[in-house]
């Protein structure tokens, strides 16, 4: 074989010509991904427990102020919309916008339509953080985030080349140590085994030329 046959065999299928979502897709996507984070929200809350990022955040003042998940946590991100607006554009800013939106509607949705008089804490902290790792790797392959820790982890992945799971992780983990002012130092370690978790969904499935669509 020639020396520039093997080269050319032997180039990264990332070089190859890329094919971008079309808007139904997008479209489906952020409400499929949308969907799942808000149950993975809900079991955490029915868990009595929290997870990182904005979301966590969100929880933790669930269990200190009368307003439900849903204001809180669109609330908690209103800051997190300039900066992905100064660093990601409109577009990404706009599509994270009513990713928040929908994830704060389909939570309110929850507590009427799926009511859980008993949920194993462990069960729940797993299956919660599950679907929110899963959720997160779609919503950011359409091009949008859930806001907060999530615009920060994408950003120091772009520019500075950290994996954004291990950027969230970081985050998450000073999250769910202020858990301990209003949470048993159990559930806070449920809480903090429930993040690692989550981010190592993110960390092994979501990195740099992984995808090609």
């Amino acid at each position: 074989m020639l020396d520039s046959e093997k080269r050319r065999d032997d180039r990264p299928l990332a070089t190859e010509r890329t094919i971008p979502h079309s808007p139904p897709e997008d479209v489906l996507g952020v409400l499929t991904g949308t969907f799942l984070a808000a149950l993975g929200l809900y079991l955490l809350q029915e868990a009595e427990a929290v997870t990182g990022g904005t979301a966590g955040l969100a929880l933790l003042l669930t269990y200190a102020t009368p307003l439900s998940f849903g204001w809180l946590f669109v609330l908690v991100n209103l800051p997190f919309f300039l900066l992905a607006l100064w660093k990601k554009g409109w577009r990404f800013t706009l599509k994270t916008l009513v990713s928040v939106s929908i994830v704060s509607v389909f939570s309110e949705m929850n507590e009427f339509l799926l009511p859980i008089p008993d949920i194993n804490p462990i069960y729940g902290i797993v299956a919660g953080n599950l679907l929110l790792g899963v959720a997160l790797l779609i919503v950011f392959r359409h091009g949008s985030s859930l806001g907060g820790f999530n615009v920060l982890a994408l950003i120091a992945q772009e520019q500075f080349h950290l994996r954004a799971g291990y950027v969230q992780m970081s985050l998450d983990l000073v999250v769910i140590l202020l858990a301990l002012t209003v949470m048993a130092p159990s559930g806070v370690v449920l809480s903090a085994a429930g993040a690692v978790v989550l981010n190592i969904v993110l960390a092994f499935n979501h990195r740099p030329g992984r995808y090609r669509a």
